[in-house]
């Protein structure tokens, strides 16, 4: 019961190196995906897909309330867009061990390491990264952008995704990190 009570709440809370040159179709994905409503379709599928990843989210986030709470926003967004939620896990988890407050030396901010400079391209400068939904929509936005545009290869769209297009080192760390949510 706790569980759906989270859910519920989780549910009716929910409704919300820069480039010189930026790819103008990750910038309309990401407008687009700051404008959409968000709902789970199943939620027996959501609480199933949730109370099996929540041990090993557990080793990242000890509150079981707050786990949750960040494994249904993942969830959320990762389905909004097409992605598989697992992956959107192993990308947090190799981007930022989940801290919502990680900030890269490239300025990067927040569990899936956005770059600031979206703010301003899509005119929402008030946008914070650091807030984990707002965190979560611009980067399943940009992965999900990513992925279509190299047709469904995972290992080139992580690349692309974390600016080391042309090696492979950053998508064998989210492969491997992708194993402990399977």
């Amino acid at each position: 019961m706790k569980l759906l009570n989270a859910i519920s709440l989780a549910l009716l809370l929910w409704s919300t190196g820069a480039a010189a040159t930026v790819d103008l179709d990750l910038r309309a994905a990401l407008d687009k995906a700051l404008h959409q409503p968000v709902s789970f379709s199943d939620r027996y599928d959501a609480e199933v897909w949730l109370v099996a990843r929540l041990p090993a989210m557990q080793q990242f986030v000890a509150d079981a309330d707050e786990a949750v709470q960040l494994l249904l926003l993942i969830h959320a967004e990762a389905t909004r867009v097409d992605l598989n939620p697992n992956m959107v896990l192993a990308v947090i988890e190799v981007e930022s061990r989940f801290d919502r407050f990680a900030v890269s030396r490239a300025g990067a901010q927040g569990m899936m390491q956005v770059m600031s400079f979206w703010k301003n391209e899509l005119g929402r400068s008030d946008d914070n990264l650091i807030d984990t939904a707002t965190n979560l929509r611009y980067g399943c936005a940009i992965l999900a952008h990513y992925l279509e545009r190299e047709k469904g290869n995972w290992s080139t769209a992580l690349a692309r995704y974390n600016g080391s297009y042309g090696q492979n080192w950053y998508s064998e760390r989210v492969f491997t990190a992708l194993r402990r949510w399977l």
